[in-house]
């Protein structure tokens, strides 16, 4: 571990020296390429072995060992040019249209850059790279920790509503709702690839004992992500992850398309995602959605769709913050319509600071399966271990937190008849839910009042005291005017 962590230190410190390389994104965005076309060709030099007449996407003198591989090989303003002139234009715009695996590559570069100005500093960049070897478990393995860390740079440099969801969260999610073999899995904001790198591990765990088995795997994954960066991260992520041709990560809106375009066969078994909230949506994205479900927000779009894109009987799992379980206006339909539709069957309240640093924002993880409407739903509060008060960088939360919910959580098919009320786990009938107006923000009613000291939830408190005295001043006035007058 120390080893690629320490070739990971030098290269960041290389970048540093070059003028071009303006930040952690950029400097991230390099790192990200050139990782790509190391990984893509130590996974060729291992198919040309499987493979009597595997033939590569890539021209010969672009291939990574054939330029980059020899540390005495070309630098300075050669490289350079060679990188900018000859590697960048034939990857944007000249490779193949009919090998899926030259798409992939395209794909990738059809929006990275070479920030770097010095070919000197490239080529130590290059030659650290190098050193690792991607068909050796061992750093591979390593990488995948190595990967988490290059995440969480992007994270400290990301934008609001971006930020990735903690492993043990997304292992969670998938055992939870147990993706079979062929089963058809979506996640419409993947992001760099965290839920469906964890969906292949799942089912290679469970379902893959044959090579037809595992073609079936690498067909039934399906990602799209917007953003350039995250994108070229989660096809790397899949390749890593044995996904050779990984060409159903597409570089997409998911919003973009009119919500009426979708079709029966857009539709998918298991939709999993930490959709973006907090976010806006661009001008006229909403308005290709039905006038019922129009809003600039985000994760309520993106929930609307989820409901559309499942098939009949498809599960779904979703991260929402509170702000979508209290919110009025529009949020009212939009849950109205997730339960007539679905089955809400499981709602866990997950605790604060789940995903710090990067916000402070209260999440739940949503459980529905579409096709007959709830009855009922189940709140589970997950609570902290013993002994942690918060999470943070160094103690986030850990998977096997979740052992609990996996002991009382039963079984569909009989209704979840196992299910008992506890401490963390309380039932709220449908009626229920109509009566508060669909708000689905409900308290733990085993636990008695408690003094938050959130500092957002004190001024939220203090905001409404503030509206109120305001409103009490007003009547003051007009009864005051009313009987002046």
């Amino acid at each position: 571990m120390s080893n690629i962590s320490g070739i990971i230190k030098s290269i960041q410190d290389i970048m540093r020296k070059d003028v071009g390389v303006d930040g952690d994104a950029q400097r991230i965005s390099q790192l990200v390429w050139l990782f790509f076309l190391k990984i893509f060709d130590d996974r060729e030099a291992e198919l040309e072995l499987l493979e009597d007449d595997y033939q590569s996407p890539l021209p010969e003198n672009l291939r990574w060992c054939n330029w980059a591989a020899d540390p005495e090989g070309i630098t300075g303003d050669e490289l350079s040019d060679f990188v900018n002139l000859q590697l960048f234009p034939v990857l944007k715009e000249q490779l193949s249209t009919h090998d899926p695996r030259a798409q992939v590559v395209h794909h990738v570069f059809e929006d990275a850059y070479n920030y770097m100005k010095s070919g000197t500093l490239l080529r130590q960049v290059i030659n650290k790279i190098c050193e690792i070897n991607f068909n050796n478990t061992a750093d591979k393995h390593t990488f995948g920790s190595i990967y988490e860390q290059l995440l969480k740079d992007l994270q400290s440099a990301g934008n609001a509503g971006e930020f990735y969801t903690p492993r043990a969260v997304t292992r969670f999610i998938v055992n939870r709702v147990d993706p079979k073999l062929q089963e058809s899995v979506l996640d419409p904001a993947c992001g760099t690839g965290g839920f469906l790198s964890c969906t292949i591990e799942h089912k290679r765990e469970h379902y893959v004992s044959s090579p037809e088995d595992e073609a079936n795997l690498q067909a039934s994954m399906n990602g799209v992500e917007k953003k350039a960066l995250p994108h070229m991260l989660c096809v790397t992520n899949m390749i890593l992850h044995g996904i050779d041709t990984p060409t159903n990560i597409r570089h997409d809106n998911t919003l973009s398309r009119p919500y009426k375009d979708y079709s029966n066969k857009d539709r998918v078994d298991v939709i999993i995602t930490n959709p973006p909230f907090g976010g806006m949506e661009e001008d006229g994205i909403e308005n290709n959605f039905p006038a019922n479900l129009r809003t600039r927000e985000t994760a309520d779009l993106f929930m609307a769709l989820i409901i559309k894109l499942l098939k009949d009987k498809g599960r779904a799992a979703v991260v929402l913050p509170d702000g979508f379980l209290f919110g009025e206006g529009m949020k009212i339909r939009l849950k109205e319509t997730l339960l007539e539709q679905c089955n809400l069957h499981t709602l866990v309240r997950l605790p604060n600071g789940v995903f710090n640093p990067y916000t402070g924002i209260k999440t739940n993880l949503l459980f529905f399966t579409k096709g007959t409407p709830t009855e009922h739903i189940w709140y589970y509060e997950h609570p902290y271990p013993e002994g942690v008060k918060n999470y943070n960088k160094t103690k986030p939360m850990r998977f096997e937190e979740f052992q609990i919910e996996m002991d009382w959580w039963g079984n569909e098919a009989d209704g979840f008849a196992s299910r008992k009320q506890n401490e963390q786990a309380w039932r709220v009938s449908i009626d229920e839910i109509k009566q508060r107006n669909y708000n689905l923000d409900i308290k733990n009613p085993h636990i008695g009042e408690q003094i938050s000291h959130d500092p957002q939830e004190l001024l939220q408190q203090y905001a409404q005291q503030q509206q109120k005295i305001s409103d009490i001043r007003k009547q003051i006035k007009n009864v005051l005017q009313q009987a002046l007058a």
